[in-house]
């Protein structure tokens, strides 16, 4: 193909994936008490999302004390005031709704999806949530009995399940993302009551949240109700103040072998790189797309077709506030030397490094990102959760609809150059885990 035909290939290839876009009519407006609130109106479905997205995650963390965000997520369910212990479930059963929690480096996510009729319900136990919840010696012992089952079963039980943890303190020395979400369980046993109170008190705040809200709703009713319920909720009293500790580089690979019970030997990586939102974040994912992404991938092709040396290779940066980590997670097959496997993937970066990848790569990852992109906004859940996120990291809700742009604009040589710039033996951690007869 002519440098001519390339061009209008790629400039049609833009106006398609422009033209497919959705636009995501929202409206954005604040409470007096600081509670930003995000409504969208779609009436496909007789559904609504009611979700609460609250700024605070491991990285808020003290170092004695991790594992507080995500122990939250499990403790706010527990009940409040006005909702007794074990019913938050049962409203919402009965109501034939579902809901769930999740907690990152960042943020904590709470939601509801709800029949239509039932916003009212939703709106009320997120507001007792924020202003009523029940934090008392029962609850916090069951949700600690709650969280070490989860910790054994996704972590300690779990073949490679440390991999996380044993990567992330030794890619960071000084900021908190150097413990995971989940935390030390015996920070949690040492807490007292006070102190989760206190943790409450200075994030579960007004200020801190937004409310997002997506479905078969009335705008200007759901307005009204939202003020009845979260209108009378004070500010906090403490202000929450920002992380900003600034990670030195790495300077020099560091190395280590952990014994783990593990049947097959693998190969994790991790690099250090830009935040999310930056120009080159977004250079990164779709470089980890052309290494990772599908049977045609080049890890796939390399790894686990052509030489057989790994069951699974994959390729995948961290979204996070603060710069963080993009990794590498490599499972040898049997009686492979996870040095052989090591070096196969170093060649496959060092080939992005030297040369550009191919139009046909570069066509089918932007294909590929788009229908990810799009995916997101299938479900109401969905679109509240996207409006929360892009409003909470980069004060700008309307991302939902232009993010894909920023996407687009990458260059086959940003490509290359962030390849040259971050994936490199100085700006990395790399462990080999082996079974632990063979220690």
């Amino acid at each position: 193909m002519s440098k001519f035909n390339s061009v209008i290939a790629a400039m049609l290839l833009f106006s398609s994936l422009n033209a497919q876009s959705p636009q995501i009519e929202f409206e954005e407006y604040e409470l007096d008490n600081g509670l930003k609130v995000l409504l969208h109106e779609n009436h496909t479905t007789p559904i609504v999302a009611v979700s609460v997205m609250y700024h605070v995650g491991a990285k808020n963390e003290q170092p004695d004390r991790t594992g507080f965000a995500h122990f939250f997520e499990h403790l706010l369910f527990e009940g409040s005031e006005n909702i007794k212990r074990g019913e938050f479930f049962k409203f919402i059963e009965n109501a034939g709704g579902k809901n769930n929690a999740n907690t990152t480096n960042d943020r904590t996510f709470y939601y509801e999806v709800l029949p239509s009729n039932q916003l009212e319900l939703g709106l009320w136990l997120e507001s007792e949530r924020l202003l009523h919840a029940k934090i008392d010696t029962i609850g916090v012992e069951t949700q600690n009995e709650v969280v070490k089952e989860e910790k054994r079963l996704r972590v300690d039980n779990q073949p490679y399940g440390s991999f996380l943890a044993e990567v992330n303190k030794r890619a960071y020395k000084e900021h908190p993302y150097r413990w995971t979400t989940i935390g030390e369980m015996e920070h949690l046993d040492a807490a007292t009551l006070d102190e989760f109170i206190s943790f409450y008190h200075k994030f579960y705040v007004p200020e801190n949240a937004i409310l997002s809200i997506a479905g078969d709703i009335d705008v200007l009713a759901t307005k009204k109700l939202i003020k009845a319920y979260f209108g009378p909720i004070p500010r906090g009293k403490e202000k929450i103040a920002q992380i900003n500790i600034v990670e030195p580089p790495l300077a020099a690979e560091i190395r280590d072998t952990i014994l783990d019970d593990v049947q097959l030997p693998g190969v994790m990586m991790a690099y250090r790189i830009p935040a999310q939102g930056t120009p080159d974040f977004y250079a990164i994912e779709l470089m980890s797309m052309v290494l990772s992404d599908g049977e045609s991938s080049r890890f796939n092709k390399k790894c686990v077709e052509e030489t057989q040396s790994a069951m699974y290779v994959g390729a995948f940066p961290f979204s996070t506030e603060d710069p963080g980590l993009s990794f590498v997670f490599g499972i040898a097959n049997a009686e492979v030397d996870p040095s052989r496997l090591e070096s196969e993937v170093n060649e496959e970066f060092e080939k992005i490094q030297n040369e550009l990848i191919s139009e046909k790569e570069f066509s089918k990852v932007r294909n590929m990102l788009e229908n990810n992109f799009l995916g997101n906004f299938r479900s109401m859940i969905g679109i509240a959760e996207n409006l929360a996120n892009y409003e909470m990291y980069f004060g700008d809700a309307n991302l939902i609809n232009t993010e894909l742009d920023r996407y687009m604009k990458v260059t086959r040589e940003d490509i290359q150059r962030v390849a040259k710039k971050y994936f490199n033996t100085d700006n990395r951690v790399v462990l080999y885990y082996l079974p632990k007869e063979n220690g």
